[in-house]
């Protein structure tokens, strides 16, 4: 049964619940709000299954809100029962779904906040409960409300022996009650008593009778519980007997009531006020009731534990059969996916087969045509190379020849032809004449009585740092710089120089010729000449800045 001290709390969640039932943005399944009611419903007649549908709620809701308020009605049917502690752990776990910026959730703090306070006082925590009592005042701005809650957090201070301040708040609160007559009769008898706590000689009497008048007139049965009980402490120095008369009417009162709390109360004070004899029998009575009391405590308590592990049991039941559910789901799911996946990759291992075959058919006939694209540059490169500069040597030798022998003549032709026979073999016949000793006759051949050219460094022990290839290359490119210095640049001096330098080849090359103006144009010659260079990994760079004639420098790795 939930005790008139609970009643602003009730009151509180009642409306928590009703703004919550009305509050069309956040739709909460039927079935959870139905438990709630069923929950709430037993809440006054039968706790113990109102918390165990409130278990439920909070293992099964998703609404925060709906949760917390479970929590906190479980929390607040642990403190009645006197599980103080399994109190505080529902309402610590209620907090947990509250938000303090969210004005939804206020009513429902102020009541965890007040509740804590409450269970903290019983285990006689007071500066915990007075710290929760702060917390509650600042999430609410229900005056009426506010004066329960200052009334309890001054009983927290009195308790601690702190007179000064909980008198301070008992008086501002006989200042707000107004015409609520219960609250001025509570502050003033609470203020009454602390008055004659902090200073034994202080009439409280004429404060607590005025107080018990009020509650007499407003038939608040629980009020007069309080004031007799603080009677009953007041007399019991001074005048034992009066005392001993408050303390038989606080037990009847409590008897009424059906409080045990208050019935073990007056039975503690009729024991030490009662004659001798009488306080036996109500010494008998007061062990009795607090054996029970503490008996239905525990058996409260291990019910609640009960409660919840009965739930949880039910819930991972659920879930376990949940899960063998979905993983039945999955292994099917997990085929299905499985044997499509399968016909996927089949499908789209044909389509790649495909692709690729196609892709293999393109490239093979591009790399065919780019080597017969290749094989006809190489030859034509030989056909320019060999006939075309071999041609105009010859030419000039005639042209520039003072006396023409003919067996010399005929053998140049000879040599020209033969060569031209085997521009379509990759192997050419081997030449006897030393290299050097060619290319220096090569050199010599473009010489007239108006063209000097002079060479340094085209000796044997030059050319040992070459390969055949790279002499064959190098033959070709000479000859096509010699041949262009003829038709192009009427130069009269030309000069090739020849070292080895740091594990390279270099030739440099020099005439005074006209040179190169602009931008320098690679016709077929000078492109075959870079393209020669390149293959046997070196460089060919013209010198375009000079006023007149060509400077030309060839590197590339010595052997």
């Amino acid at each position: 049964m939930i005790t008139p001290g609970k009643l602003s709390l009730c009151i509180g969640l009642c409306l928590a619940v009703l703004c919550s039932c009305r509050e069309a943005k956040r739709p909460v399944p039927k079935a959870n709000w139905d438990t709630y009611r069923k929950a709430y419903a037993f809440l006054s007649s039968r706790p113990d299954s109102a918390f165990y549908y409130f278990n439920e709620v909070v293992s099964a809701s998703k609404d925060s809100q709906q949760v917390a308020m479970a929590y906190t009605n479980m929390g607040m049917i642990q403190s009645e029962a006197g599980d103080d502690f399994g109190a505080q752990e529902s309402l610590l776990l209620s907090l947990k779904f509250l938000d303090e910026k969210d004005g939804k959730d206020h009513s429902s703090l102020v009541n965890d906040y007040n509740e804590l306070g409450m269970t903290s006082f019983n285990l006689k925590n007071y500066g915990a409960a007075i710290s929760f009592y702060d917390r509650a005042l600042a999430a609410t701005t229900d005056e009426q409300l506010k004066l329960v809650i200052l009334n309890n957090k001054a009983n927290a201070y009195r308790e601690q022996k702190a007179y000064r301040p909980a008198l301070n708040i008992y008086r501002t609160i006989t200042a707000k009650t107004g015409k609520d007559k219960a609250a001025y009769a509570r502050a003033l008898t609470n203020m009454a008593a602390t008055q004659w706590l902090s200073n034994p000689r202080y009439d409280a009497a004429p404060d607590l009778l005025k107080a018990l008048a009020i509650r007499v007139e407003e038939k608040d049965e629980w009020g007069q519980n309080s004031s007799f009980a603080h009677l009953a402490d007041y007399y019991a120095p001074s005048r034992p007997d009066l005392a001993l008369s408050y303390a038989r009417r606080l037990y009847a009162v409590a008897q009424r009531l059906q409080s045990p709390d208050n019935r073990l109360d007056a039975l503690e004070k009729l024991v030490r006020l009662a004659p001798p004899k009488e306080s036996r029998g109500y010494f008998v009575k007061y062990r009795e009731l607090g054996d029970s009391i503490q008996t239905a405590r525990n058996a409260s308590k291990n019910q609640f534990a009960l409660i919840r592990y009965n739930v949880q049991k039910e819930r991972a039941d659920k879930l376990k059969l949940q899960k063998e559910n979905t993983e039945k789901k999955y292994q099917i799911d997990r085929q299905r996916v499985v044997i499509v996946g399968t016909f996927v990759l089949i499908v789209l291992g044909v389509f790649f087969l495909r692709f690729w075959y196609r892709k293999r058919r393109q490239r093979l006939e591009l790399e065919a045509a780019n080597a017969i694209r290749e094989s006809e540059l190489k030859t034509s490169k030989k056909v320019h190379d060999v006939v075309a500069n071999g041609l105009y040597r010859i030419m000039k030798e005639v042209e520039n020849g003072s006396g023409i022998d003919k067996a010399v003549l005929l053998d140049s032709i000879d040599n020209l032809y033969e060569r031209s026979r085997d521009i379509s073999y990759e192997d050419q016949r081997p030449q006897v004449t030393p290299f050097h000793q060619r290319v220096a006759a090569m050199l010599n051949s473009f010489a007239t009585d108006r063209i000097r050219v002079l060479s340094a460094g085209n000796t044997e022990n030059f050319w040992a740092h070459t390969g055949p290839e790279q002499q064959d290359e190098l033959w070709a490119v000479l000859q096509e710089l010699m041949v262009n210095m003829r038709k192009h640049s009427q130069a009269e001096n030309v000069a090739l120089r020849f070292n080895v330098e740091d594990k390279k080849i270099h030739i440099h090359y020099t005439d005074d010729g006209r040179g190169i103006s602009g931008i320098l144009k690679k016709k077929n010659g000078l492109r075959n000449t870079g393209n020669r260079i390149k293959s046997i990994g070196g460089e060919l760079n013209f010198d375009t800045d000079q006023e007149k004639g060509l400077k030309i420098h060839i590197t590339f790795p010595a052997i």
